[in-house]
Formats: C-alpha cells, structure tokens, sequence
C-alpha cells in the first residue's frame, strides 16, 4: 500500500516531496501538453521551494533517458513474447509506447530527481495541516 509519508508516493502522483499535500505541478492532468511541466513555486503548505537552483530540473534528462529505457523494454517484453509480434513491429510498439507515454515519463522523471534531493519531513508535515 502506498501511503504519504513513502517516496514512492511524491515520485508516483508528483506531491510536494517535503509534506505531501499538494501536486507539484499546476495540472494534475499530464496530458495537458501545455502543462505538463509547468509546476508551482513553492508549497502553498509548507512553502518548499520545488527549483532548488537555477535549471534544477536538467538533471531529469538523465533520469528521463533511464524511465524511457524501462519503458521501451517493458513494450518490447509484452510486445515481443506476450503478444507474439514479430522485431518490426515490437518495434512500432516500442514508439508509439514512448510516444504515448511522453508526459508521464518527463514527469515521473522529475518527480524522481527532485526526491533524490528532498526528503518527506513528518514534522514538516503536521505543522501544515
């Protein structure tokens, strides 16, 4: 069970890595394409401030590149040996899964970076409520 208070719950639905009280991002929706990276300032709970420098969030490409590869296998796996396709078209498969699941992957692959670096306080937490 996934609960606040586990990284794993900031990384999987974007909360705030500190309290986990509100998504990071400005809609929750990643298929708002012209949101999808758009993220608030800060907390409105506990006032953490989400670019901890200036292009914080570059460092997510690496993590990007690593979620897109998991991606990309898991498609080619059901693809491949599941379904029975042959190499062309697992092929296809593997792009339009990247394709379809672009904004998942930019986010996901933030929400990791940013719990490298930030870590979920209890205290930080109650005293918001």
């Amino acid at each position: 069970m996934i609960r606040k208070g586990m990284k794993l719950y900031s990384i999987l639905f974007g909360a705030c890595p500190k309290c986990h009280h509100e998504s990071m991002y400005v809609n929750k929706n990643p298929y708002a394409l012209s949101e999808t990276l758009k993220m608030n300032d800060v907390c409105s709970h506990c006032k953490t401030k989400y670019q901890i420098e200036p292009s914080f969030f570059y460092g997510s490409m690496y993590v990007s590149y690593a979620v897109g590869i998991a991606f990309a296998v898991a498609a080619f796996i059901i693809s491949h040996e599941f379904i029975g396709f042959g190499l062309m078209n697992s092929f296809i498969a593997i792009v339009v899964t990247l394709i379809v699941f672009m904004p998942i992957i930019m986010r996901l692959s933030r929400n990791i970076w940013i719990n490298l670096f930030m870590s979920y306080d209890k205290e930080l937490a109650e005293k918001s409520k």
